[in-house]
């Protein structure tokens, strides 16, 4: 792609401070939100898993950060 990490990052927070978030935010960063907000709007973990490039789900699950209006612990009632 001919861009590196640094000026994709660097871009990334200059147009979020242009839209108000004030987030630490960073290309990790919106793969973390991508998934996260893929699985909360009823994705499938494996087409996540392959959109984000992993070979494992285990690596996957660690990029998903659920809403607590989605937790498991609300169906059992805790």
């Amino acid at each position: 792609f001919g861009v590196s990490t640094v000026a994709v990052d660097r871009l990334i927070k200059r147009y979020a401070e242009q839209v108000g978030i004030t987030t630490d935010v960073s290309a990790h960063w919106l793969r973390h939100a991508h998934a996260s907000h893929a699985i909360d709007n009823g994705a499938n973990l494996v087409d996540v898993r392959d959109t984000l490039g992993h070979s494992s789900i285990a690596t996957t699950n660690k990029y998903l950060h659920g809403k607590r209006k989605n937790s498991s612990s609300l169906k059992l009632g805790l």
